[in-house]
């Protein structure tokens, strides 16, 4: 057998919770109802009770020798113009002196009568000759205020009941109504929760939230999810660890968790395209934001994340490898010309000359690899330096290392040196070599202290102009043009230099000068 289907589920529960509400309305209608049919009958009885025994022929019959052939007549009177079942009227040793069978007359009452015995008015529900009935009893005074009989008028339960039964048909009317319109009510949502959830079952849709949630947060992609109002409704594990984000972010708008600035302007929508390039920390992450549609509807947006960190620095080392293979190629076609230049020398007779020439073109280079092997203990960031300075000479920069620097090899983390060295040359090598001024230069100075390592990058390039010192360091600012990473190397330079405690800052002395600070763990920057 099929299993039924979560709106059938959900109208049976429904059906039989909005039964089981009118029974239980029409059990507690009925039996309040019930009360007040025996509270208007009870107090119909006193009244009547009342009546008889102020009545001045009743107390007077109680004189004659024969009290009942008087008393008979007005209480059969009185009990048929009220529609009574009975109006019994007894002296004080409980003997009747009426009753609607004149067999009972001159028999003792069947019930007790000594509440109305010491003068108190009494209405209850009793079991008597004629059957069980609401009854009230009243005591009868004399001229001396003295008791001298009772009055029991009573209505049979079948009269009750009759009475009860009439109000019946508007009380089931209103039980139909009710229970109508839940069912109505109920169909209604079985059908509207069927639309939503597309006929599924429970397990189905047990099933599909499983496979939701293991793909959600199973994948190396960060994935967030807004509504149309900018609240994050869903965010999975990468995108919680990528963005730093922790377990309370859904529910939140972005603009309440990200600071202003690119990251909050592309998760927002507020900067359209593909592929957007961000920093969040130290990491390089691409986003993407697309519209989330349903039904031909915009009701939000899927933002999605790639930690592209890695590849970056494989990027950056990719370009570093290429200009250093352009720095070689050119380095061998000079070379090549130099030897050309010893052999013509040599073919002359001068071999002096060729000897001393020589000399010249090798100690220009072996000058700043010895300066650098002694100076520079990291053998990474010594790697570096070279690759840079081959790289500088063959785009006609001159490359200098500053007599102060000084770097022991255990001085600092080699990776983090490494990305502000050589993203503050990069930047510095590309001012000097595109501002076509003949006889550039680009300095670095690396030295470790007391506080951290500190960094000093000079060029005599045109400088930071006033107009963008304030923006060179956020992400996405270049001037450069043609490049696939482009506004993030001073950016992320920064912020290494800021997770480690310390900083980054650019001033002018004829050319750019950027310094930079990263502490030593367990110090901080002043």
């Amino acid at each position: 057998m099929r299993p039924r289907q979560l709106a059938s589920q959900v109208l049976l529960i429904q059906i039989a919770i909005v039964a089981a509400a009118v029974l239980a309305s029409a059990s507690i209608s009925f039996w309040l109802v019930s009360g007040q049919v025996t509270d208007e009958y009870e107090k119909r009885a006193l009244a009547i009770g009342h009546s008889v025994a102020a009545m001045p022929d009743v107390v007077e019959a109680f004189g004659d020798p024969q009290p009942s052939k008087a008393i008979q007549p007005i209480a059969e009177a009185i009990r048929m113009a009220e529609a009574a079942s009975f109006v019994v009227v007894a002296n004080v040793d409980g003997i009747r002196y009426s009753h609607p069978n004149p067999d009972q007359i001159g028999q003792r009452v069947s019930t007790d009568p000594s509440p109305a015995l010491q003068g108190q008015s009494w209405v209850g529900i009793e079991q008597g000759t004629l059957g069980r009935s609401v009854r009230a009893k009243v005591p009868i005074f004399g001229a001396a205020r003295e008791v001298i009989g009772i009055v029991s008028v009573g209505f049979l339960e079948e009269q009750v009941n009759a009475t009860l039964w009439q109000s019946m048909p508007l009380i089931a009317a209103n039980i139909a109504l009710a229970l109508g319109l839940g069912i109505a009510g109920s169909v209604l949502l079985s059908r509207r929760l069927g639309r939503q959830t597309f006929g599924l079952q429970p397990r189905d849709i047990l099933g599909l939230l499983e496979q939701r949630e293991s793909m959600l947060h199973g994948i190396r992609e960060g994935l967030l999810a807004t509504d149309r109002d900018g609240r994050i409704t869903l965010v999975n594990d990468e995108a919680k660890r990528l963005l730093g984000l922790d377990a309370s972010a859904e529910g939140k708008r972005i603009s309440d968790l990200v600071p202003p600035g690119r990251m909050r302007e592309i998760l927002s929508g507020e900067r359209a395209g593909i592929d957007q390039m961000l920093l969040a920390g130290d990491r390089v992450l691409v986003a993407n934001r697309m519209p989330a549609v349903v039904r031909g509807e915009a009701v939000g947006a899927v933002v999605t994340l790639r930690d592209r960190t890695e590849l970056e620095g494989i990027l950056r080392e990719l370009d570093g490898v290429r200009s250093l293979a352009h720095a070689l190629r050119a380095q061998a076609h000079e070379f090549s010309n130099k030897l050309h230049t010893v052999a013509g020398l040599i073919e002359l007779g001068r071999a002096d000359e060729a000897v001393r020439f020589i000399a010249r073109t090798a100690m220009v280079h072996q000058e700043l690899v010895d300066l650098v092997h002694d100076r520079i203990g990291d053998p990474a960031l010594a790697a570096l330096l070279l690759a840079k300075a081959a790289i500088a000479n063959e785009r006609g920069v001159e490359f200098r290392l500053a007599g102060e620097t000084r770097l022991p090899a255990d001085a600092a983390d080699a990776r983090d040196l490494v990305t502000v060295v050589g993203n503050l040359v990069d930047n510095a090598v590309d001012a000097v070599a595109t501002s076509g001024s003949a006889g550039g230069w680009v300095e670095v100075a690396v030295q470790a202290g007391a506080g951290g390592v500190g960094v000093r990058v000079r060029d005599s390039g045109p400088g930071i102009g006033d107009s963008v010192a304030d923006e060179i360091f956020e992400e996405g600012f270049t001037t450069k043009t043609g490049t696939s990473h482009q506004g993030l190397g001073l950016a992320l330079a920064r912020e290494v230099a800021r997770r480690r405690g310390g900083w980054l800052r650019v001033s002018n002395e004829g050319g750019a000068v950027f310094t930079a600070l990263l502490p030593s763990e367990g110090t901080n920057a002043s």
